[in-house]
């Protein structure tokens, strides 16, 4: 069954992953979308005192938790997208091997006031690594038609 804006309440917590870090992933995101040297080359990420090893991109990081959310539960939603992120931390870097698994969380909900038809929810994601490291914390709105809007 597709979820819709009412099976969305405020506190369900969603699962995500787990996605398994690739070595040559890392590199090839960041060859083209990220060429700092620590994200590149691993010498010059242990030579990176505050990394200490190559590490993924924040925004590989935030790609491969998009991944996470879409196999998890927005693709299986009446997801109509999202108007914007609120922040995204990046806690802790991601490393190659690196096991991701997270928990979205319903913060909060409404519907349009424009749309009555559409919810408006945020949603607070943790992604941590296989030692329980927080790597990411973000918040974002998300929305949803109503069960009423998909059937129209």
């Amino acid at each position: 069954m597709t979820r819709a804006y009412e099976d969305f309440t405020e506190g369900l917590e969603l699962p995500l992953g787990p996605y398994q870090t690739d070595r040559d992933e890392m590199i090839a995101f960041a060859s083209e979308f990220d060429p700092q040297p620590f994200h590149l080359d691993e010498a010059a990420g242990s030579n990176n005192e505050l990394v200490g090893s190559l590490t993924a991109s924040g925004w590989h990081t935030c790609s491969m938790l998009m991944r996470m959310m879409a196999d998890g539960f927005i693709l299986n939603s009446t997801s109509q997208g999202s108007p914007g992120v609120d922040f995204v931390n990046w806690k802790a870097p991601v490393r190659p091997g690196d096991r991701l698994t997270g928990t979205a969380r319903v913060l909060s909900r409404r519907l349009s006031a424009k749309r009555p038809t559409l919810g408006i929810t945020k949603i607070g994601v943790t992604l941590e690594n296989q030692d329980g490291v927080t790597v990411l914390e973000t918040e974002y709105t998300l929305l949803l038609l109503t069960r009423e809007g998909a059937a129209a």
